[in-house]
């Protein structure tokens, strides 16, 4: 993902973008085959340090480096850039690395989903508590809660898998879009603009917008980067529930950490969850991301405007980056996870039994209990319990239920205990866990866009 969002690559990339433009240009005669020979000659020829000397005296970092392509293709240098305005390359450059990225994002979420799937296989039906409102509920299992985790990964695969797909490109449309500039150059020639567009897009694997100014809309901007932030808030979310589940009060849960690992400078005893603070902090940044985009897309005004191009340089290298980071080390996080079964039941004896009282409820009322009068002598057991659980005391609730008349006159103590198994109040938990484990090593492995494939090998 660095290389291929560094400035090497993007110059790179512009000039085979050149290199694409003179060859189709070529077929309606503007363009020589040895004015075509010399551009390829030198079209990995990138020389930074030129083009940025050139910069500091003229301020626009893309003819800076076109005069540089130029000065060393002597022979057909004079025919780069034929029609063309900067966006025409910038912006389906951008386009492209932008489609690669997201094909390469797409490949790093496939593998993390397979890390779940394993990981939802292996505790789908290991019961646990689940929380809401971060207070104890009901039993789930922990594989299930890790399917909530992976299924928002899910989404996100499948939407930018979507949109790397459909993402389209400004093609070469001239100063505010209309091609006036291609269809004068090529007037009479027998090729049209379209002509030439399709033939230069479809080497990079783009595909123009119906519709386009001096540049594509920013609105494109946006949609990628707020998608990038989606992905960011699920595995915000999955690092947040790690990072509770690893605190000390649940302690069922832990990242993987090093035999020679420090915790802290000053607590040598601490175990932090750096790796998913990590990802909570990195996610942030992209959700930040996002409101940059939306204002470049709500302020680029008319035409064109050029307010949005010095945070552009910025905001989608990083985006990209940054989700990669994070991908990666929730990948991590997941394959090293530390689960310690002793807390988890020791927790699920201390909460499990309050999940019990509707079943109770449900079963005496089946035979002709008061439902109302039941409940109400539930929750006068199930508070003195909770009094008992904050003095430190173990969960009394079912032996309290099991010595209470108003129960055992519809419920056997042998079935009372039965429906005070937590492990019976999981429902479908652990099979549509494995359902979706499943699904997930199904997906197809679509083919990775690269680098590569578009613009080919650095010759």
């Amino acid at each position: 993902m660095r290389a291929l969002f560094s400035e090497q690559t993007k110059r790179r990339m512009w000039r085979r973008m050149w290199l694409g433009l003179a060859q189709a240009q070529a077929r309606a005669a503007l363009v020589t085959p040895e004015e075509i020979a010399d551009l390829r000659r030198y079209v990995d020829a990138v020389d930074i340090d030129a083009a940025h000397k050139i910069e500091e005296e003229i301020h626009h970092d893309l003819m800076a480096e076109l005069r540089v392509y130029a000065s060393q293709a002597r022979v057909g240098g004079g025919k780069l850039h034929l029609g063309a305005t900067s966006m025409d390359i910038e912006d389906n450059v951008e386009t492209a690395r932008m489609k690669v990225a997201l094909s390469m994002l797409c490949g790093a979420l496939r593998s993390l989903l397979d890390a779940f799937a394993e990981k939802v296989s292996e505790y789908a039906g290991l019961t646990c508590m689940a929380y809401t409102h971060l207070q104890a509920a009901e039993p789930t299992t922990l594989g299930y809660r890790m399917s909530l985790w992976a299924h928002d990964f899910y989404l996100d695969y499948e939407n930018l898998k979507c949109l790397a797909g459909w993402l389209p490109s400004k093609g070469l449309r001239g100063a505010v879009g209309t091609s006036a500039s291609y269809a004068a150059l090529l007037d009479g020639s027998g090729v049209s603009p379209e002509d030439i567009e399709r033939e230069v897009l479809g080497a990079f694997d783009l595909t123009a917008g119906m519709i386009t100014g001096q540049t594509y809309s920013r609105r494109l901007d946006y949609v990628v980067i707020t998608s990038l932030a989606a992905l960011a808030a699920s595995a915000s979310k999955f690092a947040f529930d790690v990072r509770i589940l690893a605190s000390s009060p649940f302690g069922e849960l832990g990242e993987p950490f090093g035999a020679k690992q420090v915790g802290s400078s000053a607590m040598p005893f601490k175990r932090n969850p750096i790796m998913s603070e990590r990802i909570c902090s990195l996610a942030r940044l992209l959700n930040g991301n996002a409101t940059v985009a939306w204002q470049n897309a709500a302020d680029n005004l008319l035409e064109r405007t050029l307010d949005d191009s010095a945070n552009r340089r910025s905001v989608i290298a990083e985006a990209f980056l940054a989700a990669d980071e994070i991908v990666a080390l929730a990948e991590r996080v997941v394959k090293g996870l530390r689960v310690d079964e002793a807390r988890i039941a020791a927790n699920l004896a201390r909460f499990g039994p309050f999940a019990a009282t509707e079943a109770i409820l449900m079963a005496a009322g089946r035979r002709g209990a008061d439902r109302q009068a039941l409940h109400e002598r539930l929750r006068e057991l199930s508070m003195t319990a909770w009094e008992a659980l904050e003095s430190g005391e173990k969960n009394p609730l079912a032996d309290a239920i099991a010595a209470d008349p108003a129960f055992a006159e519809y419920i056997e103590p042998q079935e009372l205990r039965t429906l005070m198994d937590p492990a019976r109040h999981t429902g479908l938990a652990e099979q549509r866990a494995r359902l979706f484990a499943e699904k997930v090593r199904s997906l197809e492995k679509p083919a990775p866009l690269t680098l590569e494939s578009i613009v080919g090998p650095a010759s």
